[in-house]
């Protein structure tokens, strides 16, 4: 993979890189996936275990990424390793797969997220989640196509609005509890998966590991990195009990598992319907900040793989004003390709007419929400990319035995194993979460393979080693 001819500068602080991994962590889905969780354990108690859990399994990924991106200082991430790792064609079909599925549907996530709270405020009709999901899409690709990307101050902001909803939600938890809950009950009937609702914990964790995107900005690598990682887990971890425990508090276990917008509902019992429009609004907030964020980042990666790959150059081209305008435009097409499959049901008959025609049964798309259907088409892409960073660290301890290492993950290889076990156990838990919805994401990439063996292997030997990673 070939470097930017200019030197990076590494300004990036120990808080600084915290503040990365929690800014891109808590965006907008926990607001959406708890009732979900909750939905899928038998208690209240086996539910905030889960989110301990997904916090001390999140951890010993952690470890593993702490050692590969102090090891490998360099902007890329999950690309650096995987390409170097398993070859050029690993890394291809990363920076692939960030683009059909994973990244353009976490887009499409949290525009839905938008969508959800945007529809409780102002209802359009049928369509009106498809409508405002496609609208958020849109005005965060041009806005970062004509360089208007949220500045320090915007950010601020919207860091300022994040705060404000969960201390809302804390505040509204802790002293203004439901008293008819009279406390979440212990057990539930008709329980549902564990490892779904774990599907759903280790999703609304992820984004941690995005820190190693940015490593070669990270001053003081050698110890920064890890202590990054470790102490914005271990925050993230506690966050993330409170914010639960708020939720049971307020509404009781029945009342969680229920609600299509609990952070509204829990706003609502002390403040009414004031309170609901509010956190309606800082949600709509976050989550729009979350599709922007995600749309800036996700350019990067695919005009990363258009500077390695001729094939793909043109994903590198860069706009006068400082922007990537056909990796934007490509992602946003893609993404709202996403939205319609899962939000309009014209889309949806169309996707159907289409499998039927080539004999594969038809997907059953009731009960599905935008959100929860686009988590299902690519959660287990995601887990597929996640469970090879972690088989690389094993190779490139054995292929790069020389090479100096700052950090080594502890207890080798008890952790590292425990952290591919997890993935291989999520990879497992997603695909059977996804269903007939597996098609969704397989699909791109099986393209993404006959892409790379038509095109890219026919480059000289001589090009495809000024691309490997040194």
């Amino acid at each position: 993979m070939s470097q930017p001819s200019h030197s990076i500068r590494a300004h990036l602080t120990l808080w600084d890189t915290v503040s990365i991994i929690i800014g891109i962590v808590i965006g907008a889905g926990i607001y959406e996936t708890a009732p979900l969780i909750f939905k899928n354990v038998s208690g209240a108690w086996m539910g905030l275990a889960a989110w301990g859990l997904g916090g001390l399994l999140s951890l010993c990924g952690a470890f593993c990424y702490a050692e590969l991106a102090s090891t490998y200082p360099r902007s890329g991430g999950d690309y650096v390793y995987l390409t170097k790792a398993f070859g050029s064609w690993a890394g291809f079909l990363f920076g692939w797969a960030q683009m059909t599925v994973i990244m353009t549907g976490s887009i499409g996530m949290m525009a839905y997220v938008f969508a959800n709270y945007a529809t409780k405020l102002w209802d359009l009709g049928p369509n009106s989640m498809f409508l405002y999901a496609g609208a958020a899409v849109v005005f965060a690709t041009f806005t970062n196509i004509f360089g208007l990307v949220f500045g320090k101050r915007a950010q601020n902001f919207l860091t300022l609005v994040k705060i404000l909803g969960l201390t809302g939600i804390l505040i509204a938890g802790f002293f203004w509890s439901n008293p008819r809950a009279g406390g979440p009950p212990l057990i539930a009937p008709e329980p549902g998966s564990f490892g779904l609702a774990m599907v759903l914990v280790l999703y609304t964790y992820g984004g941690w590991n995005d820190a190693a995107f940015v490593a070669a900005e990270v001053n003081d690598k050698r110890r920064n990195i890890p202590r990054a990682l470790i102490l914005g887990i271990v925050a993230l971890t506690i966050i993330y009990l409170l914010i639960n425990s708020a939720y049971l508090l307020a509404m009781g276990f029945e009342g969680v598992r229920s609600s299509s917008a609990i952070a509204a509902d829990v706003l609502q019992q002390p403040l009414g319907d004031f309170g609901a429009k509010a956190m309606s609004l800082l949600v709509m907030i976050s989550a729009l900040g979350a599709v922007n964020g995600l749309t800036y980042t996700g350019s990067r990666i695919y005009s990363t793989v258009g500077q390695d790959f001729s094939f793909a150059s043109w994903l590198a081209r860069w706009h006068s004003s400082g922007s990537p305008v056909v990796s934007l435009i490509t992602q946003g097409i893609i993404t709202l390709l996403l939205i319609a499959i899962v939000g309009s049901t014209t889309a949806r008959e169309g996707l159907n007419t289409v499998l039927t025609t080539a004999g594969v049964s038809a997907i059953s798309w009731e009960g599905h929400g935008g959100f929860d259907t686009l988590l299902r088409c690519t959660a287990p892409v995601f887990w597929l990319f996640f469970l090879m960073t972690g088989i690389s660290l094993f190779i490139l301890r054995r292929k790069d035995r020389n090479v100096e290492r700052p950090f080594s993950v502890p207890f080798y290889p008890l952790l590292p194993i425990v952290f591919c076990g997890t993935c291989l156990y999520m990879l497992y838990s997603a695909a059977m979460y996804a269903g007939q919805l597996i098609i969704v994401g397989i699909i791109p990439l099986i393209a993404g393979t006959l892409i790379y063996l038509i095109f890219i292997r026919s480059e000289t030997r001589n090009q495809l080693e000024r691309k490997e990673i040194k």
